[in-house]
């Protein structure tokens, strides 16, 4: 019975490509090493579709405009925007919806984050193929490539499509978008366990990857949808976005205010009929009026604003953000998951520490920069102190392809990244690249191979003396090694000496190659694998890491003190991973759990893991992406950072996605909110400081707007409980409400951080958008606004007073009200009446300078007297004006006097 898998879609129904052997392989895809016949790559073409990703069914723009004004604030403006209509105001209905546009305009223009995100995607596959067809070499559109196919690799190209390896020559392949691997990994052909993690298939190549170096030749197993990078894109697809919680806060304001305007307007229309005699139709228009001054129709504009501000600002501190309520959802992120590689380090591999049979050596210096020096016993070093450093340094140097160069400011690798690190540390050591080439041409070489792990070059001086040096994977060298050099001697290989150093540096995180070399003569001019059997002085050991950023372990600091727990979330290998995270202060020093456990948890067993830890390796896009879900179902707001296709869907999850605008991938800067213009962790912390502080700068803008709406409508149900003509009307109502949110509330949105923004615990996100605190403020403020504005109301009409000239000094009385709140609410609890307090905020002294322009106009223009029903007014109204509003500053300054008093006391 043929127990062969049969082929289904792109993706042929073999559980593990990488488990099986290369003849397996090709016969479970009736294929041969000289490819199919373009016969049968058509069948099997028409049977299977391109090797493309199947772009995904979208919304037209008419219908993604539409769910723009699916939204609770939306309606109420709607509701504000149709009352108005209806009494005939045509200037503020436009106004009105005006905002409702604006604002569906942003979202409409903010909208198809991951439509855009697999087009990117999309775009990584590789255009061009280098097959076997009908037994001759072809190089065709990779969209016609079909699993069975065999396909040629060189360096440069991108892999198109998942592959297993059948031949390979010393093929390194950067698997960084998919695995978040540093280093290019080496490739080989022997199967690999069936639970091999993606980053351990080293006998697979994957749709979408670089091939860096060497050569291979490998079989098509999977094209468009099925491959690796297809089903990551399908996974994105599938991710649900979650609402900021601002937004959530908002919903739910918005669906009690409507409910309270509702059920008040209703109660006010009822009472006014049944107890007070009005008529229906009097009380409508009064009911209308009510709903009018309780609607804070400049709220959705300022919020708006005041997040495009937010905006402005973290650009200009490298956060470059995508969609604007990501602003003020920084502001309570709990946790951020960080991707490790060039997230949390350079992506730039260093040289580290050396050691050589006289002991441990430091390098230091960062990156490809070769400024550093070597220390030994906390001392700088030079290699004439140490031959055996030099002799050292000088075999890295030239056993080695790679060499830096200086770009626009910054030295940048060119080749391997590992031997660029070795070029960089013979640099510090004080060689010549050039010059020691030039001494010591290069005569032969034995390029890297998997199988013997180790390369090996040949080199001879003018003087014919030659010398054999070898760098390659510790345990092969020791094998080949028989004596090790000090002080310029051979002396017997002391192998626990060197394993003690292996453990000691693998400890730390390190990968270690060894170096060692062996002297020959003029007449060797060919150099085989024999020639390295016998003779090898291990010279030392070098140690090699992706080291973190400076700037990093500082903002990591700054995150703890914030009460922010920062997780590092790395496809890196365990032991390297929880290296990095000691430096960094992540983790406390813990291991680090790797994807296989996570396979092996239920979701029990996962929420307690991540409750615990904060170092997570070998670990997938689906690990990530179930890691983020497991924290939020936690109740905590999740910040992920990454740069790879790997992180894309665990970045679209996340309640703040953050890629890395300089190295990270197209798809992962699509998939966030937020992309950092210089690759820094520390950015970040700076936009969680502005994104705190724009949550206060909408706090305060509530906390100014809603006392006005509060002291409208509560001066509306005052007259008509007390049978009085209403003291202002609808459209005096809709200038208050507009005028003072646009100067005085947007002024707030400039508000400068408070000083202990970055040393509170972030906000609980359950929490509603108005405390107790807050609702009592407004509630006080109302009353103060409606005694004040009703009471001056009143006055006027008792001293003989039009109603028209009434009615102007009560809407003159509220907005003064709201001038002299303004300052009130600069801060919740500290005072105000000082220095900084009155004149920290210049932008609320031109704004109040601004809002005083339009009253004189409002108030003593024709065409504003007759579209607001207003009447000049003399002197001696103004000093009442004045007097009375002012009452407000010092009235809420004894209570926030009272307030902290109250709260030392508990303290």
């Amino acid at each position: 019975m043929d127990a062969r898998p049969t082929i289904t879609g792109s993706r042929p129904e073999a559980a593990s490509w990488h488990a099986q052997a290369p003849d397996a392989a090709l016969d479970a895809l009736h294929s041969q090493p000289g490819g199919l016949s373009g016969a049968e790559a058509a069948a099997r073409l028409a049977r299977h579709g391109a090797n493309r990703l199947r772009p995904p069914q979208r919304r037209g723009p008419l219908g993604r405009f539409a769910t723009q004004f699916h939204n609770v604030i939306i309606y109420v403006l709607l509701v504000a925007g149709a009352v108005t209509i209806a009494l005939g105001h045509w200037v503020d209905s436009g106004v009105i919806l005006g905002v409702v546009l604006v604002n569906a305009l942003i979202g409409f223009m903010q909208e198809g984050k991951a439509e855009r995100a697999i087009d990117a995607i999309r775009e990584m596959l590789s255009p061009q193929a280098a097959v076997w067809r009908d037994g001759r070499y072809q190089v065709i559109p990779a969209e016609g490539l079909v699993p069975g196919d065999v396909v040629m690799l060189q360096p440069g190209d991108r892999v198109p499509a998942d592959l297993r390896l059948l031949q390979v020559r010393n093929l390194r392949v950067d698997e960084a978008v998919l695995t978040g691997e540093s280093a290019p990994v080496e490739k080989g052909v022997a199967a690999v366990a069936a639970d091999a993690m993606l980053a351990d298939r080293t006998c697979m190549a994957y749709s979408g990857t670089l091939v860096t170096g060497g050569q291979g030749t490998a079989l098509v197993v999977a094209t468009g949808d099925g491959t690796e990078i297809g089903r990551i894109s399908a996974l994105l697809r599938a991710v649900q976005t979650l609402s900021t919680p601002l937004l959530r806060q908002v919903a739910r304001f918005s669906r009690w205010l409507t409910a309270a305007i509702v059920a008040v307007a209703s109660a006010t229309f009822l009472f006014g009929v049944l107890f007070r005699g009005y008529t229906s139709g009097d009380m409508f228009i009064a009911a209308v009026g009510l709903a009018v001054a309780a609607i804070p129709e400049g709220l959705p504009a300022i919020m708006t604003i005041t997040l495009a501000i937010g905006v402005q600002r973290m650009a200009r501190r490298n956060a470059i953000i995508r969609r604007l309520p990501a602003v003020e959802t920084l502001g309570s992120v709990t946790v951020i998951c960080s991707d490790k590689t060039g997230t949390l380090t350079r992506n730039e591999m260093t040289v580290r520490s050396v050691a050589t049979g006289r002991g441990p050596f430091q390098v230091t210096g960062v990156g490809y920069d070769p400024h550093g020096s070597f220390r030994f016993e906390d001392r700088d070093v030079t290699r004439d102190a140490h031959p055996v450093l030099g002799e050292l340094t000088r075999a890295a140097l030239l056993c080695n392809d790679a060499h830096v160069e200086m770009e626009a400011g910054h030295w940048i690798p060119k080749g391997d990244p590992t031997e660029a690190a070795l070029v960089v540390m013979a640099l510090k050591a004080g060689l010549d690249p050039a010059l020691e080439r030039e001494r010591w041409p290069r005569t032969d070489v034995i390029p890297f191979a998997s199988e013997n792990r180790y390369m090996a070059t040949l080199h001879h001086d003018r003087a014919g003396r030659g010398f054999v040096y070898v760098k390659g994977a510790p345990e092969e060298l020791l094998r080949l090694c028989s004596r090790q050099r000090e002080h310029g001697e051979d002396h017997p290989l002391d192998a626990p000496y060197w394993e003690h150093h292996l453990d000691r540096m693998a400890a730390q995180g390190e990968r270690l190659l060894a170096i060692a070399f062996r002297a020959t003569g003029d007449h060797h001019r060919m150099l085989t694998p024999a020639d390295l059997e016998e003779g090898l002085t291990l010279l030392g050991l070098v140690g090699i890491i992706d080291p973190p950023r400076e700037e990093a372990i500082r903002a990591v600091g700054q995150c703890r003190a914030a009460g922010i727990r920062v997780k590092m979330i790395t496809g890196d290998h365990a032991r390297t991973a929880a290296a990095v995270a000691a430096q960094l202060g992540i983790g406390a020093g813990g291991a680090a759990v790797t994807g296989h456990a996570l396979d092996a948890m239920d979701e029990r067993g996962l929420a307690e893991t991540v409750r615990r830890t904060d170092v997570f390796a070998r670990t997938s896009p689906e690990h990530k992406l179930r890691l983020v879900t497991a924290l939020q179902a936690q109740g905590e707001v999740v910040a992920m950072t990454g740069d790879g296709v790997n992180d894309a869907p665990a970045l679209k999850r996340a309640d703040v996605g953050i890629a890395m605008g300089l190295k990270g991938t197209e798809v992962s800067k699509e998939a966030a909110e937020v992309v950092l213009a210089d690759d820094n962790f520390a950015s970040i912390a700076n936009a969680v400081e502005e994104g705190r502080t724009v949550y206060d700068n909408l706090r305060k803008a509530i906390l100014f707007i809603l006392p006005t709406n509060g002291g409208e409508a509560l001066t509306l149900i005052a007259a008509i409980a007390m049978g009085r003509m209403l003291p202002i009307t609808p459209v005096q109502i809709l200038w208050i409400n507009m005028i003072t949110a646009v100067t005085l509330a947007l002024a707030l949105a400039f508000e400068p951080a408070e000083g202990d923004v970055m040393r509170r615990p972030p906000r609980d996100p359950g929490e509603p958008l108005l405390s107790r605190l807050l609702i009592w403020r407004i509630v006080f403020v109302s009353l103060i606004l409606v005694a004040g504005a009703f009471g001056l109301f009143l006055w006027e009409r008792a001293v003989g007073g039009s109603i028209a000239a009434a009615r102007t000094v009560a809407v003159n009385t509220l907005v003064m009200f709201e001038v002299f709140y303004l300052f009130n609410t600069r801060y919740l609890t500290a005072p105000v009446l000082n220095r900084a307090g009155l004149f920290g905020n210049p932008y609320a002294l031109v704004a109040v300078a601004v809002l005083l322009l339009f009253q004189m106009g409002m108030t003593y223009l024709p065409p504003a007297q007759a579209l607001f029903g207003t009447a000049a007014i003399g002197a001696g109204a103004w000093g009442r004006i004045m007097l009375v509003s002012a009452s407000v500053l010092i009235l809420v300054e004894i209570e926030k006097a009272l307030l902290r008093r109250w709260a030392a006391r508990r303290v």
